[in-house]
């Protein structure tokens, strides 16, 4: 064996029919090794195993076929590579801050007889950095399209990019990817969204997938501006609105900016002398047949108007008093009438019935009479004759 330097690093210069004798004993060999996969910056490990060592020589070699170790010995003058462990069995070697010009294919040598070969690949992956939403600007009004863009530089893979608004996978985006230098890849992903009051102050995220990083995601969140919502309700009564009592009204009015301002107003009408106004309420002491109408409340800012109205009708102290009742008595009126058609109708059903019987007990006593000449002489002839018929009386109720 002879030795040489290049560079700063010691080799061992092997014949070329030493690796052609390598690549001819692959289906006899006995040494093993896997591949590496590592996140840059991290630390690799290389394991040359041997089954069934002789106590033959085992080296790892990097892809430019310089010795990283030999046995025990490290010929490489690189500090990162350091000896994890060595025996007749197992040479393991780390490597230390991994960048992406340590990838490539490493080879694990075992000198028997015939010589024997293994080799590994170190792959290298770069998460992305610099991730980064842009956006026209930060205020919107609702209905507005915003558009959004998010860029993962200098990754290894290409990222995959996705889009959430809370906690909502959004769809629809579009994708461009860069090859850069050095195997790395720019991933720009594209997003429009229709904004609503709801999505104010809630973030739109832009979420990466890489294998080299989880959970890396940076957050924007759009200021929505909205006309306000207007809504009017009664603090009292709580029922029937009647003559001589009290009304409260309360309208409550929320958009974005703050309404500037909340009016009330009566449609069609003027507002009544007695009514009290004060902020987002209205009064009246002593409620009257006048004030039946309609009542609005309005509130505006800078997006826009809305309003919301509360009918009125004012019912007197007795008919307010009585609607129950009459109600039930209208009930009471209605089941009367039925029970005494059903009466009616029966007392009908029983005429009828008496009325056929009797017809019918007339024609038995008059059997037997059918041929007489006269009256007379049918009256004697009938069944039971003149005895027969006083001793029979029959009685109508």
């Amino acid at each position: 064996r002879s030795s040489s330097l290049h560079g700063s690093s010691e080799t061992f210069a092997l014949p070329d029919s030493f690796y052609e004798q390598l690549q001819s004993s692959g289906e006899r060999q006995n040494l093993e090794t896997e591949n590496v996969t590592v996140v840059e910056g991290e630390v690799a490990t290389i394991s040359c195993r041997v089954k069934n060592n002789d106590d033959s020589v085992i080296q790892l070699l990097n892809p430019n076929r310089q010795t990283i170790y030999f046995r025990d010995f490290r010929p490489l003058k690189d500090s990162r590579f350091q000896l994890v462990n060595f025996s007749s069995s197992e040479l393991r070697v780390s490597l230390t801050n991994v960048s992406i010009h340590d990838e490539g294919r490493y080879f694990c040598q075992l000198y028997t007889d015939p010589p024997q070969e293994a080799y590994t690949t170190i792959t290298v992956l770069i998460p992305p950095n610099n991730l980064v939403i842009d956006v026209q600007k930060d205020t919107y009004v609702e209905g507005e399209e915003v558009e959004m863009n998010c860029t993962a530089m200098a990754s290894k893979p290409a990222a995959v990019i996705r889009w959430y608004k809370g906690n909502q996978e959004l769809e629809g985006s579009k994708t461009e990817v860069e090859a850069m230098d050095n195997k790395m890849f720019r991933v720009r992903s594209q997003i429009s969204v229709t904004v609503l009051r709801e999505d104010d102050e809630v973030p739109f995220v832009c979420l990466v997938d890489h294998p080299a990083v989880k959970d890396l995601e940076t957050r924007q969140y759009i200021d929505v501006q909205y006309k306000p919502a207007v809504m009017v309700s009664v603090v009292y009564p709580q029922g029937l609105t009647r003559e001589g009592e009290p009304l409260e009204l309360s309208c409550r009015a929320v958009g974005k900016p703050r309404p500037e301002k909340v009016t009330w107003l009566r449609v069609d009408d003027e507002l009544p002398d007695h009514v009290l106004i004060e902020d987002e309420k209205l009064f009246i002491s002593s409620l009257n047949k006048t004030d039946n109408g309609t009542y609005r409340c309005e509130a505006s800012n800078s997006v826009g108007s809305s309003s919301a109205d509360y009918t009125l009708f004012v019912y007197d102290t007795r008919a307010a008093e009585e609607g129950p009742l009459g109600v039930d008595h209208a009930v009471i009126g209605g089941v009367v009438a039925v029970v005494v058609f059903a009466m009616l109708c029966l007392l009908i059903i029983l005429g009828r019935y008496f009325a056929r019987h009797k017809g019918t007990y007339f024609t038995h006593e008059a059997k037997g009479a059918d041929d007489a000449a006269d009256a007379d002489t049918a009256i004697i002839n009938a069944e039971g004759g003149q005895n027969s018929c006083e001793e029979k009386k029959e009685y109508f109720i």
